[in-house]
């Protein structure tokens, strides 16, 4: 038997083995709206049982109200001028806490003896409330801006630090001694290996850290604001108005689902390598 006959019956069993693609189903095309059925039907029954007077919705309002609130702050401009305060908020303690968190992150996971000195302090500053940085934050940096961002920071920052710390404590030792038996330099080392392994993990603590920036915002908001969507929501504490306070959760979940996804999206390009399991159904 040749060569080239041995190969082709190689790609033949390779091919006869491999699963066989079926075209997908029609609704697979619309598989992201089952992510609305449940907020949908949970909102479609609660109106029903207000109309049909099971439920008074004195403290927690139908969805026509919640809708209604939400359409007369847009129209006043008011809903764009918080949402817009909050997000310039989110955007730069993301930014700054992102970019600390992967400085010290690497700096400890690369080197045993900053690990040994620096996370020790860092895993119990890590267990300290976000509301017990307000006063210290507010001494420090008053009730500007400068606080807030601060605050936000501080939330966005751990989770960046644990991910990118805990991915390069997880590279296989294997697979940095091929790098190096190959006589690859540091800087390849670094771009072809060790960037693809810890690469899945940290864009895991980006995720983890937006989301935990858009909880540390309320916190901040708190701290004398005069506008954002935390300040929407003492407002309508104060004034016994819980259709705004809703408004405003609702649109905090809808911007923190929207700045994910598009993190998520953003994200892609760089794990196209990824040969990853992927559930049926």
């Amino acid at each position: 038997m040749s060569v080239m006959d041995a190969i082709q019956q190689r790609d033949a069993a390779i091919e006869a083995a491999s699963p066989v693609s079926r075209p997908k189903p029609v609704w697979a095309r619309f598989r992201f709206l089952l992510g609305f059925a449940l907020p949908v039907a949970l909102a479609l029954g609660w109106e029903i049982a207000i109309r049909a007077g099971w439920a008074q919705g004195r403290l927690m309002p139908p969805p026509s109200r919640l809708f209604a609130t939400l359409y007369e702050l847009a129209i006043s401009g008011e809903l764009w001028r918080h949402i817009v305060a909050t997000l310039g908020r989110v955007g730069a303690g993301f930014a700054l806490g992102t970019v600390t968190g992967t400085i010290v992150g690497a700096i400890a996971g690369a080197s045993r003896l900053s690990r040994d000195v620096v996370d020790p302090s860092l895993q119990g500053l890590r267990s300290v409330p976000s509301i017990a940085w307000v006063p210290l934050f507010i001494l420090w940096f008053g009730i500007y801006e400068q606080s807030k961002i601060a605050l936000i920071a501080v939330g966005c920052f751990f989770p960046v630090y644990l991910g990118v710390l805990g991915a390069i404590s997880a590279v296989d030792r294997k697979t940095v001694e091929v790098g190096r038996i190959f006589r690859l330099s540091t800087p390849a080392l670094v771009r072809r290996i060790l960037l693809p392994a810890i690469l899945p993990a940290y864009i895991v603590s980006l995720r983890q850290g937006l989301g935990l920036g858009w909880m540390f915002v309320v916190a901040a908001e708190f701290m004398g604001a005069s506008e954002g969507l935390g300040y929407l929501l003492t407002d309508g504490q104060q004034l016994g108005k819980p259709d705004q306070i809703l408004a405003a959760i609702l649109t905090f979940a809808v911007l923190g689902k929207i700045t994910d996804g598009l993190l998520a999206t953003a994200s892609k390009p760089f794990l196209t390598w990824q040969d990853s399991f992927a559930p049926k159904g």
